[in-house]
């Protein structure tokens, strides 16, 4: 079996070839995809060269890790049956490249205890159902509270503060440099920082992955509060200690979603709770994939692109 996929082969060298597919098993399922996500967060470390060195991971590489698409071939072991809508956050089945991602080509084989089931009707918005999941992620379980301030109008920024208002919570303010970005809030207002006079912050959540402004957001907390690492951070945190010490701040890193987080983002979703609408700004052929991942990293007003693999067998 054989499946066409996006490559990349080192830092700002990406393309779109065949590789080959492992057989499935009894308890594999074979996905064609029709649509997948790029991140502009791991998948933008991966491509820019910046990634951390991780366990399984080295070139050539397929990206990906937000894929939807339809069941085309059911293990016997498997609760799943052909026309099956699914999610597929990745697979590593390919006998020619790395696949610590892999979510990103025409066809894949999966175990079917990775997959999750959602609307056909979601359509694109299928799969963004990963993205959602980590805020979810973020946001649920003990001893976690809802921000009151977001750093970032990112997808995931809009998520959270999107999740914020349907747990019943206040709205939060979210904080956006770029003027683009500041529209598309829903039930929320969207500040440039140099604008917003508050210092008493209990539960600010960064979704930019920018180190850097660790200082300015200690510096926005009242006393006690706390300081979520929502995004992904590769180069070293540091901090004055003096001012995080005055203010006695206490700082979480949100880790990647798990399977009740996804369970649990679907129901939102299915729900119409959490609407995942008006976040897919971009939609690209499969065959443009290099320009588009360039877009998708280097274009403010791109939130989400999305390749489209439809068109390939």
């Amino acid at each position: 079996m054989q499946t066409t996929a996006v490559i990349l082969n080192g830092p700002r060298d990406l393309g779109v070839d065949t590789l080959s597919v492992t057989a499935p098993g009894s308890g594999d399922l074979v996905v064609e995809i029709a649509h997948s996500g790029i991140s502009t967060g791991t998948e933008k470390l991966l491509w820019s060269g910046a990634m951390p060195p991780f366990p399984g991971m080295g070139y050539p590489l397929v990206p990906g890790y937000e894929a939807a698409g339809e069941v085309v071939e059911a293990g016997a072991q498997t609760p799943y049956k052909p026309g099956d809508r699914v999610f597929v956050p990745g697979a590593n089945c390919f006998e020619d490249a790395f696949g610590l991602f892999g979510g990103a080509a025409r066809t894949l084989v999966t175990k079917a205890e990775r997959v999750t089931r959602i609307d056909p009707g979601l359509g694109a918005r299928g799969a963004l159902l990963a993205l959602a999941a980590t805020a979810r992620h973020a946001l649920a379980g003990p001893g976690k509270s809802v921000p009151d301030l977001i750093v970032g109008h990112g997808v995931l920024g809009r998520l959270l503060a999107r999740l914020t208002i349907a747990a019943g919570a206040p709205a939060p303010t979210v904080w956006e440099i770029d003027p683009v970005r500041m529209q598309g809030a829903t039930g929320y207002p969207v500040l440039n920082a140099d604008t917003d006079p508050r210092h008493d912050y209990t539960s600010i959540y960064d979704a930019t992955g920018q180190a850097d402004l660790l200082g300015s957001l200690i510096g926005r907390l009242q006393k006690g509060g706390e300081i979520v690492l929502a995004g992904f951070y590769p180069e070293p945190i540091s901090f004055a200690f003096p001012p995080a010490f005055m203010k006695e701040a206490r700082f979480r890193v949100a880790a990647e979603w798990t399977p009740d987080d996804l369970l649990a983002t679907r129901s939102l979703v299915e729900s119409g709770t959490l609407s995942l609408d008006g976040l897919i700004t971009h939609t690209a052929a499969a065959s443009d994939a290099p320009d588009a991942y360039a877009r998708a990293f280097d274009d403010p007003a791109c939130l989400k692109m999305i390749l489209d693999w439809k068109g390939h067998a």
